[in-house]
């Protein structure tokens, strides 16, 4: 029961870009200031299915700041170390075990040659009529496995306080960026051993201003 996950930034999302883009260039305002992620209260999530079941679990956000002025995101940057890929709803200890091997194996991460995946802010648009879930609509270059999309998707931004908290649900086409086991587009027959080429992720991360961050 081998399914797929991974990689990253952002969540709830009914109406996510799901197909990537050639990466855009980054332009930060001078203006702007840095907000350092709190690395213990930011998480990813992430959520892979096939036909006939599905998988979750986490991967570590490993560095990583927001941009901020006058309590609007401007930018960001964040990496997530893909050697940190856990499963969290199998119990039996060879079969987590047997599926995090095979997540990190070429055949998915390649986390032997690519043990860090990155994603980069390219824009970031407030939204004129925001919803309970979504107030931005957020642009970056994702990067997995040395390949590079510009991806798109709306966001909860919630700014105060000299901290930032930011939620969303990306779905990610694995495709994309060169992950194809189990893939219906590439290999006949599979059956119901089909993996979903869209995989879920879920971020919620929470930056802080340096001089809040050191008194806390």
């Amino acid at each position: 029961m081998i399914l797929t996950l991974s990689g990253f930034v952002f969540l709830t999302a009914c109406n996510n870009q799901k197909s990537g883009k050639e990466a855009e260039e980054v332009a930060y305002d001078a203006e702007s200031v840095a907000y350092p992620l709190d690395l213990t209260n930011s998480k990813m999530f992430w959520l892979g299915k096939k036909v006939t079941g599905q998988h979750d679990g986490t991967i570590n956000v490993s560095t990583g700041e927001i941009m901020v002025k006058n309590d609007t995101v401007t930018g960001g940057n964040f990496s997530f170390d893909m050697n940190s890929i856990v499963v969290l709803d199998l119990t039996d200890e060879k079969m987590n075990a047997k599926l995090t091997g095979h997540l990190k194996s070429a055949d998915f991460f390649n986390v032997d040659s690519f043990a860090t995946a990155t994603f980069e802010i390219t824009a970031a648009e407030m939204i004129s009529n925001p919803t309970d879930s979504n107030n931005y609509n957020i642009s970056g270059n994702l990067t997995i496995k040395g390949i590079t999309n510009n991806i798109s998707f709306p966001v909860m931004v919630v700014a105060k306080e000299g901290m930032v908290n930011t939620k969303a649900t990306i779905m990610i086409d694995r495709t994309l960026w060169d992950i194809r086991y189990g893939s219906g587009k590439f290999f006949n027959n599979l059956g119901d051993k089909m993996i979903n080429d869209e995989f879920e992720v879920k971020i919620d991360i929470l930056a802080k201003k340096a001089s809040e961050a050191a008194q806390n």
